[in-house]
């Protein structure tokens, strides 16, 4: 078995999300805690430890939404599944999502050639998976490849990348799919090239269409993924497993891909 990190780490000064939401991260090395080692043990100090070493920790403020995360489906709307159900039903919170649909057989479709700001549509899903030659399946996890991946850290990465529109997620969801993902910052095109396209129409249905696909049908989707320009179209499986965090949007994952090398 080989396991391949299709992650971004959490850290510091990278330009992974706009400036207001990036992640902060204080280290505290070990010459800096012996205070809460003597919590415990009043009379301790560093001369009574090997090498004078306390503990290393870090002390960490993000969102749910900082580095690799899986969304949940209350993270698009407070209700989910209206095509099978009238009304709709909650939605699912990420503590809630199951956890088979976290560990599937992966797909990856190659957008790395569509534009910054393109909207891929259902028959660009079709066209992607009759090139590769991949019959679609329920549960099957579908990561797109978006020019995106090879600007994590630059200054135009959340405005990178092509998104996926409301027509090509119901394609998928359709037909069972239940998690997708992208290297990109958002499932979705990114919000400056929508922002246009709402300005010139008026049609506010365009914003956010792929997350607000999942108020149709459920579904969770992998943002910030890493290194899917190393993967092969299929062939392999994907892990992506959320922290459990009561009643939230989101949950941060460790993606992998793992290839049984037989």
């Amino acid at each position: 078995m080989r396991v391949m990190d299709i992650s971004v780490p959490i850290e510091n000064d990278v330009a992974s999300d706009p400036p207001f939401a990036r992640p902060r991260i204080a280290y505290l090395d070990h010459s800096m805690t012996i205070d809460r080692m003597q919590a415990f043990f009043p009379d301790l100090d560093n001369s009574k430890l090997p090498d004078g070493a306390a503990w290393a920790m870090e002390k960490v403020e993000l969102t749910t939404h900082n580095g690799t995360h899986l969304d949940a489906p209350y993270h698009f709307h407070p209700t989910m599944n209206h095509a099978l159900k009238d009304g709709g039903e909650r939605s699912l919170t990420i503590d809630e999502v199951p956890l088979e649909w976290c560990f599937q057989r992966g797909v990856k479709l190659d957008f790395r050639s569509l534009a910054d700001g393109y909207v891929a549509t259902a028959d660009d899903v079709e066209t992607e998976l009759r090139r590769i030659g991949h019959d679609l399946q329920p549960l099957d996890i579908v990561v797109v490849n978006t020019r995106a991946g090879e600007r994590l850290g630059q200054a135009d990465y959340v405005s990178a990348g092509c998104g996926v529109g409301r027509e090509a997620t119901l394609f998928l969801t359709e037909r069972g799919v239940k998690i997708t993902g992208t290297d990109a910052w958002s499932w979705d095109a990114p919000f400056e090239y929508t922002a246009k396209r709402v300005a010139e129409t008026q049609d506010y249905g365009l914003v956010w269409e792929g997350h607000k696909a999942g108020r149709e049908r459920a579904y969770c989707h992998i943002e910030k993924l890493h290194n899917l320009e190393k993967l092969p179209p299929s062939g392999f499986r994907i892990a992506c497993f959320p922290v459990k965090i009561r009643a939230a949007s989101a949950g941060w994952t460790r993606a992998v891909a793992i290839f049984d090398d037989q």
